[in-house]
């Protein structure tokens, strides 16, 4: 036996594996025995996923035997968050069944205790591991990561000039805040998305309203005094339970601020007999000036020319602005915003040393994400700011792709945290000439 697995079996840190084992089983129960005289990129794909989970199951266990239970942990509960959503994709991938599990989690295994041998070795079992998975490679299907079509909305969405003007908008000069956006939404889905399904609402509009207000940024206020996510007036966020905790403004958690928005927008379709124009023209506008609109100029629609001319030109962009976001999210693959191979779970982890998410940012790199991880970091800890030093020991929330190289790299004596700390630190040594406090990137 593996050395390794002994200690690990000693440590008695084995029901990890069987959590994840058990986990994941459960989801391929739904499979069955499928037939696979066709593995496709999408199976290829999700092979490497669980391999790559398999390896942080491994080297977490590994980490706790040698005596650092808090990144071990870390890991672990990265790869056990992650195999989880990974077997429900499996679940939805032609071709997948227990064995592709298994061959991917001893692929993981092997390749850790080849690596201790061998390094040069380890390619060749990634390379088994492909040639096990992909016989043949048919039509490539729709990506895990799109959204599912919400037909009802589809049909709602009238693809006229306003809305194919704003779709050009979006496809063109404000293409970098449209991927922005998404890239920025993603990562907050798994916490927000079930809550507009709740309610009965399509989440493209939840994506699409996100969009148009902020980019999906969680610390965004504007100068008329609407904040957070969705842009909140004071007044209406009193309204709808966002007041301020702890001297923490309620509006800034993307969670609560869903909530409000989901009651309200309901609110409002009600208020306007399902009319989606009107109620995203009063959200925008103010529901009153809206109310009084539709009693003044009743039975037409928010098109027509003697409604759309007497309400702000803000508005007038607006509306359509929302629904061709909507439009491209629930088509999402279509329009090139799908990243292949991106993993957009978060997991919720202990830091090892104290850390600001601004030292995170540079010891993390910028990975999968051009823009680096700031934006989402803060997003996911709304509460914290981003300069302001986070103790050993506190929780924080990141995406789970970003753990393994958290362990590696921002942690103990890693060169890349030693640089962002003299970063972070760094001060004008000559009569301090230049005050340049650090920015909480607020937006």
């Amino acid at each position: 036996m593996n050395p390794t697995l002994q200690a690990i079996i000693k440590a008695r840190a084995t029901p990890w594996v069987l959590l994840a084992m058990t986990l994941t089983a459960t989801a391929f129960a739904l499979v069955g025995s499928r037939r696979r005289a066709f593995a496709s990129p999408q199976l290829l794909e999700l092979s490497v996923k669980i391999h790559d989970r398999g390896r942080d199951y491994v080297r977490g266990l590994e980490l706790i035997v040698s005596g650092d239970p808090v990144m071990g942990n870390n890991l672990l509960a990265s790869a056990t968050d992650r195999m989880t959503v990974l077997a429900e994709e499996c679940v939805r991938t032609d071709g997948c069944d227990i064995d592709v599990l298994i061959r991917a989690l001893r692929a993981a295994i092997d390749e850790r205790h080849l690596a201790a041998a061998s390094p040069s070795s380890v390619p060749a079992v990634r390379e088994q591991l492909v040639d096990q998975t992909l016989t043949t490679v048919p039509a490539p299907t729709a990506s895990a990561n799109s959204p599912r079509r919400g037909l009802q909305l589809e049909d709602a969405i009238p693809l006229n000039g306003p809305v194919k003007r704003a779709l050009n908008d979006w496809l063109t000069w404000n293409r970098p805040q449209l991927a922005d956006a998404y890239g920025n939404y993603l990562f907050l889905r798994e916490q927000i998305a079930p809550i507009y399904e709740k309610a009965n609402l399509a989440e493209a509009l939840l994506f699409a309203v996100m969009a148009q207000e902020t980019g999906a940024k969680v610390h965004s206020y504007s100068s008329a005094g609407a904040a957070g996510p969705l842009q909140f007036m004071p007044t209406t966020a009193r309204r709808y339970g966002l007041g301020s905790v702890d001297g923490f403004d309620m509006r800034l958690d993307p969670v609560a601020a869903t909530k409000a928005s989901a009651r309200y927008l309901t609110a409002l379709l009600r208020r306007f007999g399902n009319d989606l124009p009107k109620a995203l023209a009063a959200y925008n506008a103010g529901e009153n000036k809206l109310a009084t609109l539709h009693k003044q100029i009743s039975g037409v629609s928010f098109w027509d020319a003697k409604l759309s001319e007497a309400i702000p030109m803000e508005t007038r962009s607006y509306v359509p602005g929302v629904l061709a976001a909507a439009w491209i999210f629930l088509h999402a693959q279509d329009y090139g915003l799908v990243s292949s191979g991106l993993e957009v779970g978060t997991t919720t982890i202990a830091l090892r040393e104290s850390a600001s998410i601004g030292e995170l940012t540079i010891c993390l790199g910028p990975g999968q994400n051009r823009n680096g991880w700031f934006r989402t970091l803060r997003n996911l800890n709304p509460r914290l700011s981003g300069n302001q030093r986070i103790d050993a020991g506190e929780k924080l929330r990141i995406p789970s792709m970003l753990v393994r190289r958290y362990v590696e790299h921002c942690a103990g004596d890693s060169p890349l945290l030693a640089r962002a700390r003299q970063l972070h630190d760094a001060t004008d040594e000559k009569e301090e000439r230049f005050d340049y406090p650090l920015q909480e990137g607020g937006t």
